[in-house]
């Protein structure tokens, strides 16, 4: 006889918070959703009408709930991560997009709905998964968007996620030297850089463990690919065009002052919906 879903529910809840999972319900319903094929509104349909677990199904899920114990990120299991109104694949090789950027793009596309270009240029310096360049480049399809990743294996799983975006451009480039061809063109700028300091691991498993180095740390301050931006993004943005960057809850004066030292104007750090600090703006001259 298969087993009880919501036996079954409760006990890899147990398991996952037993483990220090943040939020062992939400997973375990996400697994076990992502093993039976449904979302998390069926499952818990499925659980209330008492439905139950095949024994092949069981086993593996099994197995992925071991390596959700193990602290390998619920992303990687499932393939996918929910960014804004999309899903992107993800997997190892790719920073895992984090909903607090869903807020920071949104900046971004406020700035180019607003602006008086009946094709606003926006360029994505280091775009890991997409996310943000996919974002943009959906919710204001007037807009042309240009990402840069340098990493081979963040760039296929960018690949992966734009392309069927017509209005989206990705290359494979450092994102210090990408986009000559742009110069003096871009109404937005935007950058989720890494900005954790070099000595400050971080203390989830997931993310220390997990996340790509070179995804994560940014110099002894955490700074260093801040400064290469800043001065890229002068030379790509008009006038008056906008930089947004992401940054740790601690860094916005430290970034004001690097941006206004570098003749930015109008530099602001906004919150995101924790209240934290999570990134700051400036105008070009």
């Amino acid at each position: 006889m298969p087993d009880s879903l919501s036996a079954r529910l409760r006990a890899v809840a147990q398991q996952l918070a037993d483990a220090g999972v943040p939020d062992p319900l939400v997973d375990a319903e996400l697994l076990i959703g992502h093993v039976l094929g449904l979302g998390r509104g069926e499952l818990q349909a499925a659980v209330v009408r008492g439905d139950g677990l095949e024994d092949a199904d069981a086993a593996r899920l099994d197995a992925l709930v071991s390596r959700r114990a193990a602290r390998e990120p619920l992303q990687h299991l499932t393939g996918v991560a929910a960014f804004r109104h999309l899903e992107l694949a993800v997997g190892p090789g790719v920073f895992v997009p984090r909903p607090e950027t869903e807020t920071v793009v949104q900046i971004a596309i406020d700035a180019l709905m607003e602006s008086a270009s009946p094709s606003p240029i926006a360029i994505d310096l280091g775009t890991g998964s997409g996310a943000i360049a996919l974002a943009m480049a959906t919710e204001v399809p007037h807009a042309r968007v240009f990402a840069v990743e340098r990493s081979l294996e963040a760039h296929a799983w960018a690949a992966r996620n734009t392309a069927d975006a017509e209005n989206l451009t990705l290359v494979l480039d450092d994102l210090a030297t990408a986009f000559d061809e742009l110069r003096g063109t871009a109404s937005v700028v935007i950058s989720n850089p890494p900005y954790v300091p070099d000595d400050a691991i971080p203390r989830d498993p997931e993310v220390r463990l997990h996340d790509p180095a070179q995804a994560l740390y940014g110099g002894a301050d955490g700074l260093d690919v801040v400064r290469v931006i800043s001065r890229r993004a002068q030379e790509l943005l008009h006038p008056g065009g906008l930089l947004v960057l992401e940054h740790g809850e601690l860094q916005g004066a430290s970034i004001r002052a690097l941006l206004e030292a570098d003749g930015w104007r109008a530099a602001a750090t906004h919150e995101d919906l924790t209240r934290r600090d999570r990134a700051t703006t400036a105008l070009s001259r």
